[in-house]
Parts: structure tokens; sequence; C-alpha cells
């Protein structure tokens, strides 16, 4: 069976005044989002793993524990952690966690693979 990471941001750690962010958004509608997510994979028959990270040098050991606990098929990075502006610091410190358990071409963001197809057949 296919299993998934949803990795993103602890809700309680996002400063949610940021001008950056939607205007409204909130910790529920974040969780909202997580669970919405989850169906998703869900109704596929996918088994799915949430891994909340906090926006700092923890968020590294964090994802290596996570992605140590369990075979990945696809992990799929949220918004939150993936889009600018705060995509910029992450990306150094998560990238040399995930990248050696997945071969370059599993490489994928969002539902587009690495040739920018669209992937409805695979989990991400």
């Amino acid at each position: 069976m296919t299993r998934i990471l949803l990795l993103g941001y602890d809700p309680e750690t996002v400063d949610f005044s940021d001008p950056a962010l939607p205007p409204g958004m909130t910790v529920e509608k974040v969780h909202a989002g997580i669970a919405v997510a989850l169906k998703g994979f869900a109704d596929r028959g996918w088994e799915s793993d949430v891994g909340l990270i906090r926006p700092d040098e923890s968020a590294g050991p964090a994802v290596e524990h996570q992605l140590g606990s369990a075979r990945y098929d696809c992990v799929v990075i949220g918004a939150g952690v993936r889009l600018p502006p705060r995509a910029r610091r992450l990306p150094s410190i998560l990238g040399p966690t995930i990248a050696p358990t997945r071969p370059p071409e599993c490489w994928r963001q969002g539902c587009r693979s690495a040739s920018g197809r669209h992937t409805s057949s695979g989990p991400c």
C-alpha cells in the first residue's frame, strides 16, 4: 500500500499576522486543510502520516526522525513550507534530510512530477 508523509509547519508556531499569509488564516483552518488532505489520501486507499515541524533548526532532525519511522512512497511538503517567503530558509535544512530517502525521479512538488506533468495516477 502507498504511504504518504504530509509535512508542514505546526500551526501553533505560525504567525498569522504575517502579511504573506492569506487574510483570515487561522490554526483551525490549517487543521481543517490537513484533515481534507488526509481524507483525500484515504479515499485513494493510501496510508498517511502527518509530520508537523517548527520553522527553525529543529525541523531537520524532526523530519529525519519521522522518515526513519516508516517507509514513505511520497513526501508532500505543504505550501507553508515550500512557498516564498518562508521557503528560502528551510530547503537548505530539509533538502539534505529528505533527498537521500528517495531517488531524484521520485521528487514531486504538489501534484506534478519533475517533468511538470500531472501525476494523477501516482501518490502525489
